[in-house]
């Protein structure tokens, strides 16, 4: 894991703030008039800077824009002009070139309105705080598909040396979501395509995470429009599961009630373990775990890993 900045609260300052922190941190610079040379602009002032001289940044979450959105946003701003800035920053080893923090749809759509001229916020900010600032920019406006949030997530993780618990409180979501979203990530790339079309939900793809044949699967479920339940009843039984039966103990039937997320993370425990693993939860937040082993080998191997796992009291 990565070692803790010196300062953790600058490190962390683009965090969950949103466009409207970063403009207050303008607030007490006056807007500075082009000085017609190239001269970087002072960090944290409003500027009116050429199209030419923005670009986007690759390492932004949003990779897919609806072109008839764009033409309507452009619409707008040919009438209105562009009535919230870009946040920007400046380029490395360009003074005068800056690549976008926050807007790119409206810097898309300025070019297509033949919009020249577009003002800008110029923030101060390293690469992780772009990234972040941008994931959460568009899980707050719901722009991101579920693999470009995924994607969002990932680099966070495996770039920046985030855990899941610091993604999700940066993002306001729950580990488990964040973990969920990530293992989309590990499906076919035609199932994927099919969740970039929004053919399938990611409750859908999530059902599919640990199926056998997931393509074959996708295809069924898009051309039958089959629901989230019956895709996990699906995806269950080409793993060998039997169907839940109503009539069964209260245990199983309430099984029947959990959502995608608790039975992908039994899936996932599932797996790791090579034995059947139960979620059982109460309210939302507490439950019980258990794990069904078939022989006493079995039993010894769960038992060999909890006692060797760092700071177990457990005697093996």
């Amino acid at each position: 894991m990565a070692e803790p900045p010196e300062n953790p609260d600058k490190k962390r300052r683009g965090l969950g703030r949103g466009l409207s922190a970063l403009f207050e941190d303008e607030e007490p610079y006056p807007a500075t008039p082009d000085s017609g040379d190239d001269t970087p602009a002072p960090k944290g002032v409003r500027k009116t800077l050429n199209i030419a001289q923005i670009e986007p940044n690759a390492t932004q979450p949003r990779q897919f824009f609806d072109e008839d959105a764009l033409k309507e946003l452009a619409e707008s701003i040919g009438r209105h002009g562009v009535l919230q800035p870009l946040v920007v920053r400046q380029k490395d080893g360009f003074p005068d070139q800056y690549q976008i923090v926050a807007g790119e749809r409206r810097w898309r759509a300025c070019q297509i309105a033949q919009v020249h001229e577009i003002p800008v916020v110029i923030q101060s900010l390293n690469d992780e705080e772009v990234l972040e600032i941008a994931l959460v920019e568009n899980l707050q406006r719901e722009d991101l598909n579920p693999l470009e949030e995924a994607e969002g997530y990932r680099n966070l993780i495996d770039r920046f040396g985030h855990s899941q618990e610091e993604v999700a409180a940066y993002v306001g979501k729950s580990r488990s979501h964040v973990a969920n979203q990530v293992r989309l990530l590990t499906l076919p790339p035609g199932v994927r395509g099919l969740v970039r079309d929004g053919k399938l939900s990611a409750g859908h793809a999530r059902a599919l995470v640990t199926a056998h044949n997931p393509d074959a699967l996708a295809k069924k479920i898009v051309e039958e429009g089959l629901s989230v339940r019956q895709t996990e009843a699906l995806a269950g039984a080409e793993l060998g599961r039997k169907p839940k039966d109503k009539t069964d103990s209260p245990g199983k039937a309430t099984s029947a009630k959990k959502d995608a997320d608790t039975l992908a993370l039994e899936r996932e425990v599932s797996n790791a373990l090579g034995m059947k693993v139960s979620i059982s939860l109460k309210n939302g937040t507490s439950g019980t775990l258990s794990v069904e082993f078939q022989n006493l080998e079995q039993l010894d191997e769960i038992l060999h890993r909890l006692s060797h796992y760092p700071g177990s009291k457990v005697s093996g």
